[in-house]
C-alpha cells in the first residue's frame, strides 16, 4: 500500500477523512438543528474513512483484511444513503458526503469504496 496506486489510495483517503471530518464538526456544533441526520452521517463517513486510512498505513494481512471489510461497509453505506437521499429528500434538509452517491464531491464517496476493494483484492496478501 504504500507504493504505487496504493500510495494514492492513502492519500485520497487521508484527503476525505480532514475534508468530511472538518466539516461534520463544523456542522454538528453551529447548525446541529438544520440536519441532524445529515450532519451525523457526515459524521460517521469521516470516521469510515479514518478507519480506512489507518488500516491501509498500517499495513500487514490483518489490516488489509479489516480495510476491506470498511471499504465494503462504506459502499453500503454510500449506496443506502445515496439511494435514501434521492427517495426521500425531505430526510435530508442538507448534503451529507454520501448524499446522492457522493454528488457534492464528484462522486468520489462512490468511486473511493470500489477502487479500494479492487485494490485490496488485486494486492492480496503480503508474504507471511
Amino acid at each position: 500500500m504504500r507504493h504505487g496506486p496504493g500510495r494514492l489510495l492513502v492519500t485520497l483517503y487521508g484527503v476525505f477523512t480532514v475534508g468530511a471530518a472538518s466539516r461534520s464538526v463544523y456542522q454538528l456544533t453551529t447548525r446541529f438543528d438544520e440536519a441532524p441526520l445529515a450532519y451525523v452521517l457526515s459524521a460517521v463517513a469521516a470516521l469510515v474513512y479514518a478507519f480506512i486510512t489507518v488500516s491501509l498505513v498500517r499495513g500487514g494481512e490483518g489490516a488489509r483484511r479489516v480495510a476491506l471489510v470498511a471499504c465494503a461497509a462504506e459502499l453500503v453505506g454510500v449506496l443506502t444513503v445515496g439511494t435514501w437521499s434521492l427517495i426521500d429528500p425531505s430526510a435530508f434538509p442538507d448534503a451529507t458526503v454520501w448524499s446522492d452517491y457522493g454528488l457534492g464531491y464528484v462522486f468520489f464517496p462512490l468511486i473511493l469504496p470500489v477502487t479500494g476493494l479492487l485494490w485490496l483484492r488485486r494486492a492480496g496478501p503480503g508474504p507471511a
